[in-house]
């Protein structure tokens, strides 16, 4: 029993000192920053395992201007083979107060996603279909989920993913609820 605890307790100060390391972070400036301020710093670009950093998304395939200042850019749709179709956008907060994309989220009771782009969809207009966002076992939607308190001047990716159109369909609406929509080309 006492091995056992042992173990125990040595887990438990391992959880602890990354606990505390994760707490805190460097600014640019070099000071130390702790809890809240370190939250509200800004992430660095991932790297990808080498020095140089990962490119940002440059490609616009389509932009959705909404209410408060809210832009959603789209990067990318491309078809997998699959048969599913990924959507990358970047949602940028132009306006003067945070917002939380509440009316993005699906209405479908049985899904569990909240605070997400579960509401969004594709629109095949010549074959007058609607694809949804994919769901995994769970219930949980096949998109970016936790959409809270975006800042003002803050800028999240964001993805969605759905059933693929036929092949021969090239181009589709997309939609996000309370918001115009836009023709988007898929492309793969």
């Amino acid at each position: 029993m006492s091995l056992r605890m042992a173990r125990a307790g040595a887990v438990l100060a391992v959880v602890i000192a990354l606990a505390v390391a994760g707490c805190g972070g460097e600014g640019d400036d070099g000071e130390k920053k702790t809890g809240l301020d370190a939250a509200k710093g800004t992430a660095a670009p991932r790297t990808g395992g080498t020095d140089k950093p990962v490119p940002q998304p440059t490609e616009t395939i389509g932009e959705l201007k909404g209410p408060e200042g809210i832009v959603v850019t789209l990067h990318s749709a491309v078809r997998d083979k699959g048969g599913f179709v990924t959507v990358n956008g970047t949602v940028s907060n132009k306006g003067t107060k945070p917002y939380t994309p509440l009316t993005w989220r699906s209405k479908e009771t049985e899904l569990k996603s909240q605070s997400s782009v579960s509401g969004a969809s594709l629109i095949d207009q010549a074959g007058k279909k609607r694809y949804l966002v994919l769901r995994d076992t769970d219930g949980e939607c096949l998109c970016t989920t936790g959409l809270v308190n975006i800042r003002p001047s803050e800028s999240r990716s964001v993805f969605a993913q759905f059933p693929a159109p036929p092949d021969d369909v090239k181009e589709v609406d997309f939609q996000l609820p309370a918001m115009p929509s836009v023709r988007i080309k898929i492309s793969g």
